[in-house]
């Protein structure tokens, strides 16, 4: 691997200075996009989906935990496998309390759900010493509505918004490749009103690369970062000042 070249500080700092208006463009950028995300409009949700929890069955609602938003994690894990994949598995690692504490501070539940049976789950993740929910979906069709678990004999096969015909033309065939069912990951992001579920945003393939901490799975969601938001329990809150690097 090539390492960068040696400059003066000065000549460093001319170019710095350079990647730095790149930097506010992508961040200007960004804000955009979270933006238009939060004005996508919002699907119903009339099915009802029966998943696997440690404490009996649940439904979508009984996911939220009162919340008003729900993040599902799309982790791959078939009812065959014998322990989960390892990509989702790393990113899995990099789930903390506290990242789950600040989404649900701001009112929003991040939950994992596989196809493998809730025994499989669970030793897997008494293993890895995991902390964030995770519910089974075996026996349910919430994989294949939400296009992770790729089976033509049980429904249309698209992944990433694509045909198989699409993928073939944009040379993406690579996902659909292998004996089905398939199972691929993604991110469904789904918003309440009362008892009323609405699926707000789905998103698969690289883009869940882009994720990191609270905030960018909160510009996932249709009430974004949430910012005036109050702290419950009476706790104070210091004011957010945005860096004046980033500000513009």
């Amino acid at each position: 691997m090539a390492l960068p070249s040696v400059a003066t500080r000065e000549e460093w700092l001319v170019a710095r200075r350079e990647l730095l208006e790149k930097e506010k463009e992508l961040t200007r950028q960004r804000d955009a996009l979270s933006a238009m995300r939060r004005e996508l409009p919002m699907v119903r949700v009339d099915k009802q989906y029966t998943f696997a929890a440690v404490d009996g069955a649940a439904s979508l609602l009984d996911m939220f935990e009162d919340r008003r938003q729900l993040i599902v994690y799309h982790f791959m894990f078939a009812p065959d496998w014998f322990e989960g994949c390892g990509s989702c598995s790393a990113a899995a690692d990099e789930i903390s309390d506290g990242l789950l504490d600040h989404l649900n501070s701001r009112d929003t539940t991040l939950a994992f759900v596989s196809r493998a049976p809730l025994t499989k789950i669970e030793h897997y993740r008494a293993r890895k010493g995991w902390v964030m929910p995770w519910y089974s979906s075996y026996g349910s069709e919430f994989n294949y509505d939400f296009h992770v678990t790729l089976d033509e004999s049980i429904a249309p096969v698209e992944y990433n918004y694509r045909t198989p015909a699409e993928h073939a033309r944009a040379g993406s065939a690579y996902y659909l490749t292998g004996r089905q069912p398939i199972e691929e990951h993604g991110h469904s992001v789904f918003l309440r009103e009362g008892n009323t579920i609405y699926h707000t945003y789905s998103m698969y393939a690289r883009a869940t690369e882009t994720l990191g901490g609270s905030y960018y799975y909160l510009d996932l969601t249709a009430l974004g970062r949430q910012e005036e938001w109050e702290e419950p329990k009476g706790r104070a809150v210091e004011p957010r000042v945005a860096s004046p690097d980033f500000a513009s």
